[in-house]
């Protein structure tokens, strides 16, 4: 079925990024399965991460589409644009609705997009993942790809101003080898496979970022661990 919306969106969104000179480094783009279904999953730490998690799999042509909260869609610009983009509301109330509606998508073939900590990490770290993203692939039977973003907090992200100049800000984004589960493994073992790998790729775009903090008050978009000055992290889960 032709897209009629979500081109013309992505080509939007890649012009933006071109007015703002953002310099991507991007590895891994190779693992973007060119057809069939897949589970994508990455960190999250800023607004626009939906937009560069679906520009790693540009390099395959493939249209990803996203699960996000159902408040979105009754935005009345963003709503419309989101339905006819086939993205996939969630309502915590019903989720079992939303994963039913993901596992259709990824049964038809459809990459779905998943963000595992379900909210934006202030701390920039790994907080714990939900086995949501787990259970899909193993119930699908299709590969679950991790991935890692960094840099995106620094144009727009919780409790902070956008930043939409031409600061030519660096942002890294790495997706690793296809994971698949073990027969009898359970979704909660995935997961932590899954959010191990995660950790990996998101600790070499840290290590390979070409940026650092100007000065003290510069530092925000920092890890409290890597000398910043963000949120320490709450809770166990955090490295």
């Amino acid at each position: 079925m032709p897209e009629f919306v979500y081109p013309p969106v992505i080509g939007a969104a890649r012009t933006f990024f071109k007015a703002l000179d953002l310099r991507f480094d991007m590895h891994g783009t190779e693992h973007v399965p060119r057809r069939g279904g897949a589970v994508l999953a990455s960190n999250h730490i800023g607004y626009l991460d939906f937009v560069f998690t679906g520009l790693a799999a540009r390099p395959a042509r493939r249209l990803v589409r996203f699960m996000a909260k159902e408040s979105v869609f009754r935005h009345r610009v963003a709503g419309p644009l989101m339905r006819a983009m086939k993205h996939i509301p969630v309502d915590r109330a019903e989720g079992e609705h939303a994963y039913r509606h993901a596992l259709r998508a990824l049964r038809s073939g459809e990459i779905v997009g998943v963000f595992p900590e379900a909210t934006i990490s202030p701390s920039f770290t790994l907080s714990s993942f939900k086995s949501g993203a787990a259970r899909l692939a193993q119930e699908a039977g299709l590969p679950l790809l991790p991935m890692a973003l960094w840099g995106t907090q620094r144009l727009w992200t919780k409790g902070r101003g956008r930043d939409f100049g031409r600061n030519h800000i660096p942002i890294g984004i790495r997706v690793g080898e296809p994971l698949r589960a073990a027969p009898g493994e359970l979704a909660t073992a995935v997961t932590e496979r899954l959010r191990d790998r995660v950790q990996e790729l998101l600790e070499a775009a840290q290590r390979a970022y070409p940026a650092a903090p100007r000065d003290a008050d510069d530092a925000w978009w920092l890890p409290a661990h890597l000398g910043g000055t963000a949120p320490a992290p709450a809770g166990a889960g955090a490295p």
